[in-house]
Formats: C-alpha cells, sequence, structure tokens
C-alpha cells in the first residue's frame, strides 16, 4: 500500500472515461479494492470517434515519453500497438522538423514515435483497464456534483471531505474521486458552490484553429512525419503523420486569426505556404479518405487547485481537468500518463495538487513559451522570457545542423528531458560558437494565401 494511503480505503470513483481517466483507473486499481469510472458517452465497443472526445477525430502521434509511461502502466503496450497495425519511426532520423522555417539535419536517435490514431490508443487503453478486475467502467454515466462532508455542519469547510458524487441516476459514494472530465470539467463550479471560493487560472490565448484529413499512404511519396512548426513571422502550421490502415494524417493549424482552408484548392495553397514544401508536394496527388475536421482552440488553461487556500480531501483531479494545452503540441496525452504515474505512487493521498503542478510546471512552461513568441498572443510574460528566447531562437538555428543540439532539443519537446537540459554549459557554449545565424525566414519562401478570418 503506497505511503499515506489510509487503512480500510475501498472505493474511487473517476469522473471521466476518456484516456486521462482510464490511465487513472488503472494507477488506482492497486490500492483501491474498487475503482469505477463513470463516463457520460455512450462508449463505442471498438475504436472509433465520439461524440465526448471532439478532438479523437484529430491528428495525434503519441511521444516517446508518453509511451514509455504507457509500457510502464501497462507492461507491452507498444508491442501491442504494433501488433494492431501502428507505425512506428525514429524522432529525429525519420520525422522531418522544420525549426523556424529551416529543414533540421537527421540523424538515428533512441526515441520513438508512434502514429496511432486517438480512437484506436483510447480503445486498446480502454481494453486493458476493462480487464482489471477492480475495475468497473460505466458508460451513459452523467455526474452532477459532488457528495460532501463537512463536520463542522453547517459551519467553514476548512475540513470538509468528498465522500462521492451525485449523477442523474442518484448517488455514489467513495473514499476518493479523481475528476477527468476533460476541458469541459465542472470541477470548479462545483467547488465554488461548497465554498471553497474560485480556483485561480492562467490563461494564454492564441486562438487555434486546425483541421484534419487522412489520406492514403504512400511510401514512395511521403515519410513518417514531416512538421512545420509555426513560428513568428509564419503564425501557420502544417504536420502529417503516417499511421495504422495505411493513411496518412494531414495536420494544418493557424493562430491569431488564420484559418485553415477546407476545400482542395485552398488546402493545397495553404500548404504551399508553409516553408517546406514536402507537404505541397504529397498534397498533388494524394488520395483523400475523408472530408477535413475542423476545431478551435481559444487559449490554452491551466487551473491552479495547488494555490487554492483549502480543498476538501478525498479529491483529485487529472489531465485536461487540469491543465490544457495547445494541441499544437501533442502533449496532452503523455501528461495524462505522468499523472497516472504519479497517482500509482500517491493514491492521491496527502497535496495531490502541489505535486500535480509541478508535474505540470515544465510542459506549461515549454508550450506557452512558444506561443507567447508571438507578440500578439495574449498572456502573462516575465522578465526572464525576452533573454531566453533569444537563446532559444539561436538554439534553433543552430540545431538545424547540429545534430547534437537537435537530439537535445527532441529529448526536451518529447518530455524526456526538462528545459534545462537545453542549458547545460557545453550546449550553451555550442549555440553561441554555432556560424548558424538565427532568423526567422522560411528555407522557402511563397506567397501568402487567403485563410485569414475576417
Amino acid at each position: 500500500m503506497p505511503a499515506g494511503i489510509i487503512r480500510g480505503v475501498r472505493h474511487a470513483v473517476v469522473i471521466g472515461g476518456s484516456v486521462g481517466g482510464l490511465l487513472a483507473a488503472r494507477a488506482l486499481s492497486v490500492a483501491f479494492e474498487r475503482v469505477t469510472v463513470l463516463e457520460r458517452d455512450d462508449l463505442p465497443e471498438g475504436p472509433a470517434a465520439r461524440r465526448g472526445v471532439p478532438q479523437s477525430r484529430q491528428a495525434h502521434a503519441l511521444l516517446a515519453r508518453g509511451s514509455m509511461v504507457l509500457d510502464e502502466l501497462f507492461p507491452g503496450f507498444t508491442s501491442e500497438m504494433l501488433t494492431a497495425g501502428v507505425p512506428t519511426g525514429d524522432l529525429q532520423a525519420d520525422c522531418l522538423w522544420y525549426l523556424d522555417g529551416q529543414p533540421m539535419r537527421r540523424a538515428r536517435s533512441s526515441m520513438p514515435v508512434y502514429g496511432v490514431t486517438r480512437p484506436l490508443l483510447e480503445h486498446l487503453v480502454r481494453q486493458r483497464v476493462r480487464a482489471l478486475p477492480s475495475v468497473t467502467v460505466t458508460d451513459a454515466a452523467e455526474v452532477t456534483g459532488l457528495l460532501h462532508e463537512d463536520p463542522a455542519r453547517g459551519g467553514r469547510a476548512r475540513d470538509g471531505r468528498v465522500c462521492g458524487v451525485r449523477t442523474v441516476g442518484g448517488t455514489i459514494e467513495a473514499d476518493l474521486v479523481v475528476d477527468a472530465g476533460g476541458r469541459a470539467s465542472r470541477l470548479p463550479v462545483w467547488l465554488r458552490d461548497l465554498g471553497y471560493g474560485e480556483v485561480p487560472v492562467s490563461t494564454v490565448r492564441t486562438d487555434v484553429v486546425y483541421s484534419t484529413r487522412h489520406y492514403r499512404y504512400d511510401p514512395e511519396r511521403i515519410g513518417f512525419a514531416v512538421i512545420n512548426a509555426p513560428y513568428p513571422g509564419m503564425p501557420r502550421t502544417g504536420v502529417t503523420v503516417r499511421q495504422e490502415n495505411d493513411r496518412v494524417v494531414l495536420f494544418l493549424g493557424g493562430i491569431l486569426g488564420e484559418e485553415p482552408p477546407d476545400d482542395d484548392a485552398g488546402v493545397r495553397a495553404f500548404a504551399e505556404s508553409l516553408p517546406g514544401p514536402e507537404i505541397s508536394d504529397f498534397l498533388r496527388t494524394a488520395e483523400p479518405l475523408g472530408d477535413p475536421v475542423r476545431m478551435r482552440f481559444p487559449a490554452s488553461v491551466r487551473r491552479h487547485y495547488e494555490r487554492m487556500p483549502r480543498l476538501p480531501r478525498g479529491l483529485v483531479a487529472v489531465g485536461d481537468a487540469v491543465c490544457s494545452f495547445n494541441p499544437i503540441y501533442g502533449q496532452g496525452i503523455t501528461v495524462a500518463a505522468l499523472q497516472a504515474l504519479a497517482l500509482a505512487r500517491t493514491a492521491g493521498a496527502g497535496r495531490w495538487f502541489t505535486g500535480a503542478a509541478r508535474l505540470v510546471d515544465s510542459p506549461w512552461s515549454m508550450a506557452t513559451a512558444t506561443d507567447l513568441r508571438f507578440p500578439e498572443v495574449e498572456g502573462r510574460r516575465r522578465a526572464v522570457d525576452r533573454p531566453l528566447d533569444a537563446y532559444l531562437r539561436r538554439y534553433r538555428a543552430a540545431a538545424v545542423h547540429d545534430t547534437d543540439l537537435g537530439a537535445a532539443f527532441l529529448r526536451v519537446s518529447n518530455m524526456l528531458a526538462g528545459p534545462g537540459h537545453l542549458l547545460a554549459p557545453g550546449r550553451v557554449l555550442r549555440v553561441l560558437l554555432s556560424p548558424a545565424r538565427a532568423g526567422r525566414g522560411p528555407a522557402r519562401r511563397r506567397p501568402p494565401v487567403a485563410g485569414r478570418r475576417a
């Protein structure tokens, strides 16, 4: 039994049956005699997109750190993905990265990447969780509030405890409640109504609009992945990733008013405006396998439960219910997996939200610092951001030619190392001595295309 767990704990309830909730259930299955997952949607039997996870139709890939954690939670999970037909590649050798418009030199690395769709990933995780004898996954179950004990009987809620949940069909008692309700989490409202006050929030507004479309994979015409990251002066992004069932997923996105078109001619023109030619060349004769699916993501949002002056015992929140990241960076599933690993070690004992905040600090800082490079992006800037951004511009320019610097950059972006990894003395010296100039110009300029929101 993990340190700090109260003897006699029997039942945990997880609100939300998406990836974050399922991983939380796996984490708690050892310390609790029963774990009940309550999902509002009707869950499919196989790998299929569903209404409650609109991003399930969008582009996904599993970062190296995420795959490692999933293997730790579910031994053999990556082998199971490969058996299901998920293609894999080397993150540095098989993926073409454009950093500030320049193609990064490729090299072999020890970092894998998996081209798995969100529906298949969730299906495989759900199968594993349902096979656990202590876990029950219940769909079509909507949670409407928390059951709350206040020993003061109407007084201050300082010593209060969450003891279950209210659902449309009744109440369910529990020794621990985990909110994995995603971006639409109602937990801040429930806590306010119980007298705990407002949850502090940090917001970085980027107004991301993105679309996804699948095409037939042709190994002669497109590699494992191409990533055109946005940067100041180029508020557009384009990504292709090979996925299961001989498909390639195309992700086109824009920030600060830029929107990818839906028509074929507009999509090709948008791709031609990107720094690299690979995606536009592929699209000239690519065979689409469906229509584009569009989404909007106004802002990255972080809820600071750790700053609350008081919180009830018996309560945990994970995944997007705590922090929802800019989808361009693909961090969400890996962060949820890391939270589950932490939950497995503590089972929510003690000051969960303090530790969870430390876990989120690095990916939040990396994602928001990249967004805040754009002067138009709304968000709090620190005094250190300007000199740090100047160094990272030089770093990216040097990493385009220096494969060791490139590998370190990818380790950080894949959460295999913290941001300080880029500031090691040896790397700082190599960046400062690099003849590469830090610039913002793309490797191949093209005229702008219509696509900006009016």
